[in-house]
């Protein structure tokens, strides 16, 4: 592991070596480096590919927040992006990204037109009544439960990660948050994974990707699934993605 100036944060980032397109992970909301436990090692073995993942500014150990966040957080992480690219001299990536981390990818994406491929993982493209009911949920689970003991083992500052998260989606602005207007300019190949069970989010965010983007998208619905696939049926998801990124390196 290693420490990286982005966007003037100090951010931890993993690094593993390997050939062809690299995948760049972007984890969730409350997520960090350490929480995708043992996946980057998987698709790395699994597919041969460099794999970079890092802890976003607020999360992880990556540099605690310093103030609350607004609507548009999302679109900030998306333009800090191009650095971490840059830095390591990533052209075309892959873009492997769950929850806030797929919305990030999907700006970042409709921005931009160097991404070789898209992996979303339970993605949001506009707000959902089950998620606001479930986030406040997790507020109350958050301040009555051990959920905050653990969620402080995995971050810097635990309540700043999660009330920096929590707060903004419970923001009754961030309600009108949608990206929608980006996924016309997406013209690579998608994969959509999302748990039939997802707590945050149901499959009409998928049929709003589908429709809006321009590039190729297949899709995957995994019973006995919530809202982070690969824990909760990793192997289905690794498979899914590894046949993915094979049809999608034959065809470039």
């Amino acid at each position: 592991m290693e420490r990286l100036k982005l966007a003037r944060r100090d951010i931890e980032v993993e690094r593993i070596a390997g050939d062809g397109p690299t995948l760049v992970l972007l984890h969730e909301g409350l997520g960090s480096l350490g929480l995708w436990r043992d996946i980057p090692q998987a698709l790395a073995a699994r597919t041969g590919c460099e794999v970079i993942a890092y802890s976003r500014y607020g999360n992880g150990y990556s540099e605690p927040l310093a103030a609350k966040r607004d609507p548009r957080y999302m679109h900030d992480e998306a333009r800090a992006l191009p650095e971490l690219l840059s830095h390591y001299g990533v052209i075309d990536p892959v873009l492997i990204g769950h929850s806030d981390g797929a919305s990030i990818a999907l700006i970042h994406a409709g921005t931009r037109k160097n991404v070789r491929a898209l992996v979303l993982m339970a993605p949001h493209v506009f707000v959902e009544d089950v998620a606001i009911s479930s986030i406040a949920a997790t507020r109350n689970a958050y301040e009555t439960t051990d959920l905050r003991e653990r969620v402080a083992r995995r971050h810097e500052d635990g309540d700043k990660t999660f009330y920096g998260w929590n707060d903004i989606w419970l923001d009754p602005a961030f309600r009108a948050w949608n990206i929608e207007e980006y996924l016309p300019a997406i013209s690579c190949p998608v994969l959509l994974i999302q748990g039939r069970d997802d707590q945050y989010g149901t499959v009409v965010q998928l049929d709003a990707i589908e429709r809006g983007v321009k590039g190729q998208v297949e899709r995957l619905v995994l019973d006995d699934c919530r809202h982070a696939p690969h824990r909760d049926q990793p192997e289905a998801t690794l498979v899914a993605i590894e046949d993915f990124l094979s049809r999608a390196r034959r065809g470039s």
